[in-house]
């Protein structure tokens, strides 16, 4: 932890850039280290094991670096520019000289305000928008990647395993974010939906419908400017973006329910199966959506066990992952 303060403090200071800086500020994520600037966003991956998720190696952390970069100019081809070293002689430097001791994602920053979640919030977001994300998310899902590798992932056996997997680690969080009677709902109505529709995982598989998704498609995640970038997917575990599309469909459409936009959700996801010809994603829907709540649950929950945040922020995540917990509940009901 000590290194990693040590690079946090030289990453506020205008030295550090190859680039003339004179304002930064830091945003925190559980896994990373957000450092905007006037022109560019560095982004720094936290030395954490989580299982699902291991950056605990400097190596490990730049072959994300990498791969994050190279996944995510499969929608924002000009916003991910470069992965750089961080080096260490006399001072900290950013391509500087000397030992390498961390990496970043460099990035062209966009206009904070220009985030879909803060538009969301203002009012500014209407049908237009949703049906051009729409025709942009089915339009990657169509050329994104398939194999009978990535195939396995959109099976009721991978499906099960992540299930098994979120109840396994928000269990500790039970009485804190998630109340006892909607874990043991949840985790009841979710077994009963994949006991009984093995088949349609399987016609799900044969339809070309499992891809090398985003894996992370929510409001925060997209700017909404003269061309819209959807930023941000998931390097760090195939498993949670090799999936079936309507997962992708389903967390932007969990997240505008969330935003208390079910109007923006219902309208995204008819153009997304009007562009896409997707027949059955109406059956999969609810599932997914129940999925999507259930993660931003628990990956929110995680934010408690954080030393890095304040207790202010410790009690705002505690609210936030029980609001999607319940949500989740909520979608679970209707299974």
């Amino acid at each position: 932890m000590q290194s990693t303060n040590l690079i946090v403090e030289a990453m506020l200071k205008p030295e550090t850039y190859p680039e003339p800086v004179s304002k930064i500020e830091l945003i925190q994520t559980h896994i990373s280290f957000v450092f905007l600037t006037e022109q560019y966003v560095y982004k720094i991956k936290k030395p954490v094991n989580f299982g699902f998720l291991d950056f605990s190696t400097l190596e490990k952390r730049h072959v994300y670096c990498e791969k994050e970069l190279q996944l995510n100019r499969r929608l924002c081809p000009s916003i991910y520019l470069e992965v750089v070293p961080i080096n260490k002689s006399d001072k900290l430097k950013i391509g500087g000289d000397g030992q390498t001791i961390e990496y970043a994602v460099k990035m062209r920053r966009l206009p904070q305000e220009q985030l879909m979640i803060q538009l969301l919030q203002k009012g500014k977001i209407d049908e237009k928008i949703i049906d051009e994300i729409a025709a942009i998310v089915a339009k990657f899902h169509s050329e994104a990647q398939t194999s009978p590798e990535i195939n396995v992932f959109g099976g009721l056996e991978i499906v099960r395993t992540n299930w098994v997997e979120n109840f396994a680690q928000t269990q500790k969080y039970i009485g804190q974010t998630i109340s006892v009677v909607d874990y043991a709902l949840i985790q009841q109505k979710i077994n009963h939906f994949m006991d009984k529709n093995q088949i349609l995982f399987e016609r799900r598989i044969a339809d070309g419908r499992v891809r090398d998704c985003h894996g992370d498609l929510y409001s925060s995640n997209i700017f909404v400017t003269d061309q819209i970038c959807i930023f941000d997917a998931i390097e760090f575990n195939d498993r949670f973006r090799y999936s079936d599309v309507a997962s992708d469909v389903a967390f932007l459409a969990m997240d505008l329910d969330y935003q208390n936009r079910s109007d923006l959700s219902d309208y995204f996801i008819k153009q997304y199966t009007l562009y896409s010809k997707d027949a059955q994603l109406a059956q999969m829907i609810p599932f997914y959506k129940c999925y999507r709540a259930y993660v931003r649950g628990k990956v929110v929950s995680f934010r408690i066990d954080d030393l890095n945040i304040s207790i202010q922020d410790k009690t705002a995540a505690i609210k936030e992952a029980s609001a999607y917990f319940q949500l989740a509940a909520k979608y679970a009901q209707s299974l």
